[in-house]
């Protein structure tokens, strides 16, 4: 199957072409012809056009941060989030889903972490409780890691699940008040150590300055939040301090939002684009009352600011929202991420190369997160400017994940 989209403007997950025709052949992305003329771009026969006059092609979305469970992947490529980078799940529910996402074009596709890595009794032991494994469908629980040797059999366990990444946690609950046990300084190195030598990328739950640094001192690549714990006076000098380490942050500040019980995230509700998609389920978790998670009641602010100020600084942010089955919601999440980062002061190019360019690249995810010919043809296709306009990713019209149409039998 070969399609040609003519004359449509272009974000290639770095950049804007104002007029491109795009070829998508069988999976992969066939030309790109900048102009827009739909004759170079084709080089042999289509078997269907679209007219792509008014319309913004994007590589698919990538969310940096969630957790899929049944039926949650599916509703990720409903919003055009082609790929999803799940930091903490349980094994056999994992299984599950990286089935589905080998098996089926009708859903995102997924990398993983597995289980994170936490202290006993440490987070997020406390909210993934015997009665929630249950509701996920499953009796397992999270393993813990108390001592080296504990830290590397638990290395050798995700390994041998075939993990795409580590993921470790390093939360004290003082950010709220709670007082959690944690990883130390001394176990969070022997994890990132055994990741490393495995070729694994470290990726660290903080949600504090203090923690942050932490991590970072014990070579971690990347913080899964933004801290949500330094004010506006002192969030510049964080920024700088974490720039020398030459890692990456994930925003999250949907996340923060909901834990926090800020209501902004009920916007996706009022948006007709967005809740004309949205399942029933997914908008149940709206309004749902968060408890036992550790955040800064300042969280939201805090956090824009601190995107804002790691930009200033030249930390890559990626986006992401932590989404969940009780929420934030996966898909639209993604895009009320995009808006958040907006307001925080970021150019919606910057958003955009935050949920594609720079997660795939940062991830070692080089056959996506571009539109470039030879690359998977993960796109998605809205109607509108959203790099002038970050809202116009919720105009969607089509959706292809590895070149196959949604709706579509692969």
């Amino acid at each position: 199957m070969r399609t040609l989209i003519r004359g449509v403007r272009v974000f290639d997950g770095e950049r804007t072409v104002p007029a491109a025709d795009v070829v998508i052949d069988g999976g992969l992305i066939g030309t790109l012809a900048i102009g827009g003329d739909g004759i170079g771009a084709a080089a042999g026969p289509v078997d269907a056009v679209i007219d792509g006059a008014g319309k913004t092609l994007l590589p698919g979305l990538i969310d940096a941060h969630t957790h899929a469970f049944e039926g949650d992947l599916a509703e990720a490529l409903t919003f055009g989030v082609t790929t999803e980078l799940d930091m903490n799940n349980l094994p056999p529910l994992l299984a599950a889903q990286r089935r589905q996402a080998a098996e089926r074009a009708d859903v995102a596709d997924l990398r993983s972490s597995s289980m994170i890595a936490t202290a006993p009794n440490g987070h997020p032991t406390q909210i993934m409780t015997a009665d929630l494994v249950k509701a996920l469908g499953t009796d397992r629980t999270l393993d813990t890691v108390a001592d080296s040797g504990e830290a590397k059999a638990f290395v050798e366990a995700r390994l041998a699940e075939g993990v795409d990444y580590l993921k470790i946690a390093i939360d004290d609950g003082g950010s709220s008040g709670m007082r959690l046990p944690a990883l130390t300084p001394e176990l969070a190195a022997v994890l990132v150590e055994a990741g490393h030598a495995a070729g694994l990328r470290v990726i660290a739950h903080t949600v504090t300055a203090g923690e942050a640094l932490i991590a970072l001192d014990a070579g971690a690549d990347g913080l899964a939040h933004l801290y949500s714990d330094v004010n506006e006076e002192q969030v510049e000098e964080m920024a700088v301090r974490i720039a020398a380490y030459d890692a990456f942050v994930i925003s999250t500040i949907t996340y923060i939002e909901a834990v926090t019980g800020d209501p902004n995230g009920q916007e996706l509700l009022r948006d007709p684009r967005i809740a004309a998609r949205m399942s029933d389920r997914s908008k149940a978790t709206f309004g749902r009352e968060w408890a036992g998670i550790p955040m800064h009641s300042q969280g939201v602010l805090n956090a824009s600011h601190a995107a804002a100020a790691l930009r200033r600084a030249g930390v890559p942010v990626l986006a992401g929202t932590d989404c969940t089955p009780f929420g934030p919601v996966h898909g639209a999440g993604l895009h009320h991420e995009l808006l958040l980062l907006t307001e925080a002061g970021w150019t919606p190019e910057q958003a955009l190369a935050a949920a594609t360019g720079t997660t795939a690249r940062l991830f070692g995810l080089a056959d996506r997160g571009r539109i470039a010919p030879g690359l998977r043809a993960d796109l998605l296709l809205v109607n509108g400017d959203p790099t002038t306009d970050i809202t116009a990713t919720r105009a969607i019209e089509e959706v292809w994940r590895g070149g196959v149409r949604r709706g579509q039998v692969a």
